[in-house]
C-alpha cells in the first residue's frame, strides 16, 4: 500500500499539469449590464468544462478603450477576445454592416430570418480575417437622440452628429449627405454632450439609459434607424491554442450565451424607454409622411453601401431574403 501510495505521488510529479490559459478579453458593455453578465456565464462554463485550465478574464466599460482600440489590441496580441458592436466588427469585416443597413428592416422577426441565413457566409468572412465568431448577439435599434427636438432627418442637418471615430467610410457618408459628423470615441459620448461638442446620438435605448447620455440629449426620435447587432469574437490563434476535445463544448456554450441573451436585451430595449420618459424623455413620434421621408432618404444612400461597404451582391443577398421573408408572412396573413 505505502509502495503505491509514493508511486502515484512520484507518477504524479513527473506529469505536469496542463497549464492555465488565460484569455482576455474587452467590451463597452457597462459593469452588470445584461451583456456583461452573459459574458460572465460563458466564462465560468469554460471554467468548468476545462476543469479550471481555461480563465476568462472580461475588462467592461471600455476600460481598454473604445471598440477600434480592442480590436488593435486583439490584432497585436494584447487581449485575445472582445464583445463588440456592428460599429467594431465593421473596423475587421466591413461585410458586417449588411445587417445594419438604414432602414432596411422593420422588425427583429426579419433581422432574425436574414441573419440566420447570411450568418454562415459572415462568420467565413470574419474567419478569413484572423477570428471566430462565438455567438452573436443584439443592442438594440438605433434611433436617434438629440439635445433640441427634431423630428427629420433635415432638423438633425444642423446638430453636431455623433460618428465613430476610426470608421472613416460612415463618416464620409454622413458628411456627404449633409451632416456635421463628428468623429469621437462612444466612451466620449457622454462628456461630448456635456460640452456641447456633439448634439445628436443615433444609439439603443439600452445604452443610452446606461450611460446616461439620454439625461442631456433629451429627445428621441420615434424612429428605428438600424438594428445595432453584435458579436463575442475570439483570436483564431488563441482558439486554436485551446484543447481540441474541449473546443466543441466551449463553443455550445457561447451560442447558449448569445441565444439567451437576445431575447432579454429586446424586452430590456423596450422597458428602457418607459424608465427614461419617466425621467424626462421626450418621444417624438412621427406621421406616416415624415416616416416616409426617412425611409425615401435612407434608400437614397443604398447604392453608395453596395458595392462600397458592402459586396454588392451580399447586399443584394439580404434585400432579397428580407423580400422573402415578407412575402411569406403576407401570404400567411392572408
Amino acid at each position: 500500500m505505502l509502495r503505491s501510495t509514493i508511486g502515484a505521488l512520484l507518477l504524479g510529479c513527473l506529469i505536469p499539469a496542463w497549464p492555465q490559459t488565460v484569455i482576455k478579453m474587452g467590451t463597452l458593455a457597462p459593469e452588470g449590464s445584461p451583456w456583461h453578465q452573459a459574458l460572465q456565464s460563458m466564462g465560468e462554463r469554460w471554467r468548468k468544462i476545462s476543469g479550471g485550465q481555461v480563465k476568462l478574464v472580461i475588462y467592461p466599460g471600455g476600460v481598454l478603450g473604445d471598440e477600434p482600440d480592442m480590436v488593435n489590441k486583439m490584432r497585436i496580441g494584447q487581449i485575445q477576445a472582445a464583445g463588440l458592436s456592428g460599429a467594431g466588427l465593421s473596423g475587421i469585416e466591413p461585410g458586417v454592416m449588411a445587417l445594419q443597413v438604414p432602414m432596411m428592416f422593420d422588425s427583429y422577426e426579419e433581422l432574425d430570418y436574414v441573419r440566420e441565413r447570411v450568418a454562415p457566409r459572415l462568420e467565413k468572412m470574419i474567419e478569413a480575417r484572423g477570428y471566430l465568431v462565438l455567438n452573436w448577439g443584439d443592442v438594440g435599434w438605433v434611433q436617434f437622440f438629440t439635445t433640441r427636438p427634431a423630428t427629420r432627418l433635415a432638423d438633425m442637418r444642423n446638430m453636431k452628429l455623433f460618428t465613430w471615430a476610426g470608421d472613416n467610410d460612415t463618416l464620409e457618408l454622413w458628411k456627404a449627405n449633409g451632416f456635421r459628423a463628428v468623429p469621437l470615441a462612444a466612451t466620449d459620448i457622454l462628456t461630448g454632450l456635456q460640452t456641447g461638442l456633439i448634439e445628436a446620438v443615433p444609439t439603443t435605448p439600452l445604452y443610452a439609459l446606461l450611460n446616461q447620455s439620454f439625461g442631456i440629449a433629451r429627445n428621441m426620435i420615434d424612429v428605428k434607424w438600424a438594428p445595432l447587432i453584435g458579436a463575442t469574437l475570439i483570436t483564431r490563434r488563441m482558439w486554436d491554442s485551446l484543447p481540441a476535445a474541449q473546443r466543441g463544448d466551449m463553443m455550445n456554450a457561447a451560442r447558449e450565451a448569445g441565444a439567451g441573451l437576445r431575447g432579454g436585451i429586446r424586452k430590456m430595449g423596450d422597458e428602457a424607454v418607459a424608465t427614461m420618459q419617466k425621467r424626462r424623455l421626450e418621444v417624438i413620434h412621427v406621421d406616416a409622411a415624415t416616416a416616409a421621408e426617412w425611409r425615401r432618404e435612407a434608400e437614397g444612400v443604398y447604392p453608395k453601401l453596395r458595392g462600397g461597404q458592402i459586396p454588392a451582391d451580399l447586399f443584394d443577398q439580404v434585400r432579397k431574403l428580407r423580400d422573402e421573408y415578407r412575402a411569406a408572412t403576407a401570404g400567411a396573413g392572408k
